[in-house]
Parts: C-alpha cells; sequence; structure tokens
C-alpha cells in the first residue's frame, strides 16, 4: 500500500505537469485545467533534471549539477513536499495541498529505487493514447490487487462485477451529474465514466464528458482519496471533483448541491459522535444509515435522479431509526429493485452480508424486485479465489431488463422464480417496513432462516444491546461521579 501511495502521488505531479492542453491538439491533453500547474522549481520538469542528470536536448547540460542520495531526499522532503501541503487560493491549488497536507507523505523508496521510478514516469507522455492506456491499465490492476489482498485497503474498493451491475442498472447518462459521498478509489464513479463515454456519439459529447464537472465524490481518508483522484485523472475524467472530508460532518438537512446519480458502497459498522448526528434527522449513530439519509437528501427534486447503494443486510431490518430510515424510503421515493448478495461478495476484507438499493425520486414505492445472487451449480461459495463476477449478474441483469420494461408499460409483470419476487408495499408495510431478502413463501413458515440470515440479524442485535449498554454505563457514571 505504501508504494502504491508512493507510485500515485509522483504519477499525480507528472501529469500535472504536462503542457497546456491549449497548446496540443490532442483531444486527451484537455483532461487538465491548466490552473493545476505548480510553480517554477517545484514543477516535475525543472526538479527531476536535477534529481535524474536530464539533459537538454541539444546535449549540453545547464544549471545545477545532478543531486546526490542526500540532496534529493532532503529536497523532497523539506522543500517540495511542504510546498506543495502549504498551496492555497484557488480550488485547483486546494486539490493538491489536500492531498500533501495533514499526513506523513509516504517516502519508501531508497534514493537508487525512487531515481529508478522518477525515469520510468518521466518517460510516459499523457498526451500519448498509447502510454496512458498503458498507465491507467496498470493502475486499475494495482487498486484491483489492493482491494483483494489488503483487508486494511478493503473498504475503499468495490469488486467490479458488483460496480458495473449497479451502473449497468442506473444508466447515467451524459450531462449528468455523478456523485458518490464515499468514493474511495473511485471504482463506482471509473465504471460511470467508462459507461457514459460508450454513449458518447459526437464530439460534443466528448467534450460535455471530459470539460464538464460531471463527476463529484468525497472521501475522508487521504491516501484512498489520492489513489481515487489519479484513478480518475488517468481513466480520462477532465475536473473530478474529488473532496477530502467527512461527508457526515455536512448538514444533511439543507444540503447545498444535489445530483442527478449517486452510486456508493459507503463504510458501514462505523459509528459518529453526537455533534455529527446532530447533522441529521433521524438520530443515530451507525454510519450506514447516516449515509442512507444523506444520500436521499441529495437527489435532485426534479428529474430522474436515482441512486444504486451498497448497504449491510441489517439495514433491512433492523428496528428503531432503522425501521423509520426505511418507512421514509418507501413513502417519498421509490424503492424499484433490492438485490441480496451472497455472503463473501466482498471476501477476503468482509464476510458481512449485503444488498443492493436501487431507488429515484418520486415516491411513494408501489412494488419492489426482489432478487437474490447465488453460486453457480457445483460452486460452494464465494472467496478471495472464487469472486463473483459479472456471470454470476446475468440473471439478475435479465430480470431487471423486464422488470424496466414492465415499469415501462411496455412488457407484462415478470414471473416470480427460485431467486427472483415481487412484493408491494402494502406487503412490506405490514411486516413493519421489513424489507428482508425472504420470499413470502419463506416467511409464511415456521422456519429457521439460513445461516447468512441468522448470523446477520445476531450481529444487528448484539451491536443494538453494545449501544444501548453504553449509553446506560455514561449514564450511570454522570450519577455517581465517575
Amino acid at each position: 500500500m505504501e508504494y502504491l501511495e508512493h507510485l500515485t502521488w509522483l504519477l499525480f505531479l507528472k501529469f500535472i505537469d504536462e503542457p497546456d492542453p491549449a497548446s496540443s491538439s490532442s483531444q486527451r491533453r484537455s483532461h487538465r485545467n491548466s490552473k493545476l500547474l505548480i510553480d517554477g522549481k517545484y514543477r516535475w520538469s525543472a526538479w527531476t533534471e536535477k534529481a535524474l542528470g536530464r539533459k537538454a536536448a541539444d546535449g549540453v547540460r545547464r544549471g545545477s549539477p545532478m543531486w546526490n542520495d542526500d540532496q534529493l531526499m532532503s529536497y523532497l522532503r523539506n522543500d517540495l513536499l511542504p510546498y506543495l501541503a502549504s498551496l492555497a487560493g484557488s480550488p485547483e491549488h486546494q486539490v493538491v495541498a489536500g492531498i500533501f497536507n495533514g499526513r506523513t507523505v509516504v517516502l519508501c523508496a531508497s534514493p537508487q529505487n525512487l531515481r529508478e521510478v522518477l525515469s520510468i514516469i518521466d518517460g510516459i507522455h499523457f498526451e500519448n493514447e498509447d502510454d496512458i492506456h498503458t498507465v491507467s491499465s496498470v493502475y486499475e490492476e494495482l487498486l484491483r490487487k489492493l482491494g483483494r489482498e489488503n483487508k486494511l485497503a478493503g473498504e475503499f474498493y468495490t469488486p467490479r462485477a458488483i460496480a458495473r451491475f449497479m451502473v449497468d442498472v442506473i444508466e447515467p447518462r451524459i450531462g449528468e451529474t455523478v456523485y458518490d459521498p464515499a468514493c474511495g478509489t473511485c471504482g463506482l464513479l471509473v465504471e460511470a465514466l467508462e459507461y457514459m463515454r460508450k454513449a458518447a456519439r459526437t464530439p460534443k459529447d466528448e467534450r460535455r464528458l471530459q470539460q464538464q464537472p460531471t463527476f463529484f465524490g468525497n472521501e475522508k481518508k487521504p491516501v484512498p482519496a489520492l489513489l481515487g483522484l489519479v484513478h480518475m485523472l488517468l481513466r480520462g475524467a477532465t475536473v473530478p471533483q474529488i473532496r477530502r472530508c467527512n461527508t457526515l460532518e455536512q448538514d444533511s438537512r439543507t444540503p447545498s448541491a444535489l445530483f442527478d446519480v449517486v452510486l456508493s458502497n459507503p463504510p458501514f459498522g462505523g459509528t459518529e459522535n453526537i455533534r455529527v448526528q446532530q447533522n441529521f434527522q433521524l438520530k443515530a449513530n451507525a454510519t450506514e444509515l447516516l449515509f442512507l439519509e444523506h444520500i436521499m437528501n441529495k437527489l435532485k427534486r426534479s428529474g430522474h435522479a436515482r441512486c444504486a447503494l451498497v448497504v449491510p443486510e441489517g439495514t433491512l431490518f433492523r428496528g428503531g431509526a432503522f425501521a423509520r430510515a426505511r418507512q421514509e424510503l418507501l413513502n417519498n421515493y421509490d424503492l424499484f429493485m433490492v438485490v441480496s448478495l451472497p455472503p463473501g461478495a466482498f471476501a477476503p476484507y468482509s464476510n458481512v452480508k449485503t444488498s443492493l438499493l436501487f431507488f429515484e425520486r418520486g415516491g411513494p414505492t408501489r412494488e419492489v424486485l426482489y432478487q437474490r445472487i447465488e453460486a453457480r451449480p457445483g460452486q460452494k461459495g464465494f472467496n478471495k479465489n472464487t469472486p463473483l463476477s459479472d456471470e454470476h449478474f446475468e440473471l439478475a441483469r435479465a430480470t431487471w431488463n423486464g422488470w424496466a420494461s414492465y415499469r415501462r408499460g411496455a412488457h407484462p409483470r415478470p414471473a416470480a422464480t427460485g431467486w427472483c419476487w415481487i412484493e408491494s408495499y402494502r406487503e412490506i408495510e405490514a411486516r413493519g417496513f421489513d424489507l428482508s431478502s425472504r420470499k413470502p413463501e419463506d416467511r409464511s413458515q415456521d422456519e429457521i432462516p439460513n445461516v447468512a440470515d441468522l448470523t446477520a440479524r445476531l450481529l444487528a442485535s448484539t451491536s443494538d444491546l453494545h449501544q444501548l449498554i453504553q449509553r446506560l454505563h455514561k449514564k450511570l457514571s454522570a450519577r455517581v461521579g465517575l
């Protein structure tokens, strides 16, 4: 993870040092706002000349001689990085400063290895289609490996098969804004970008996609924010609005900006303090619930605003504030599909059972399509070695296409099967707005639920009990003066 972080900010510095896009006829060169240029001696081309001992085009060396190892490392630690962290003024400079301030930037390579990496990166030309395709492909693979092999990084990475299915259902269109309030390494935003790029038919479409602010993301932690920003830049997003901040510290009741599309896999299982909870109508400390309220409030009031969201299974059946949030969702939004993902969908870094919620502005909900993603015959389950793939979503895609046609009045109502069924608002209301992914006939039988559902409910109940005991302890401690 440290080496990937190191590589990322070096790529970023090379990327923003490319010549002004206006000086090139290449469309790819329009990927960057010229205000991002770094001043004078801090530009990549200036300091790497001394680090690598480059000669000018005429073969004559000018200026200072090549730095030795101590000079190179001293310049990075004591000059370049503090300068980058201190940038201020324009929004573009604040983006750069946000990457480098407030933390210790990793310098994990030895001087010898660092020079070798600098030399390789210096040979990349971001105006060259072949170069940028190669770099972005390698970078994507590094992020994928980081998500699969590093449990600490898993929370920032959504498996590609899940991300693609979410985007395919939501269908973001050119001209719409796309938002992820917990964007991690921007996997969902990149999938949206690739989907929208396929729909570009004219140069005007491409310019709208590249030059207009389209993709917006917040990320609390600095390293994934950096990884995500460069991920978007390498994929050709021109002005990605990736902010390093805690989304939940914003007042959810009076959102400042609204969006056409929200795609998100926010963190769950965490808690927020009382100060943060005051930003929400529903008083709860569970991050998954706070993100749900935030997202509902960030959808545009007009048009076809819609969302695809990953939630832990407990969000579908827990009581209290969770039940009130589900009632709000069903009454004021159209929850048109719930997809239950199998255990191991996010392996190896999480075995929490999860589901996908798909909803849009313009409620109330009338009917909900339920689907289950299951292993193929002969496959025991999902883990690091046998992850979810696009093939596992083939039936779900086909069923969704039929359901979407039915909702438009162009197709008969899909028939229930072993993996999908439809429930009405009244059926869900009758059981206290429980959205659990269990077929009605399964609920009518007095049977023990499957192991994954049972453990999910036990974990949720244990969490509720733990929070209750904590509150009781604080009150008793204050009463006796502990």
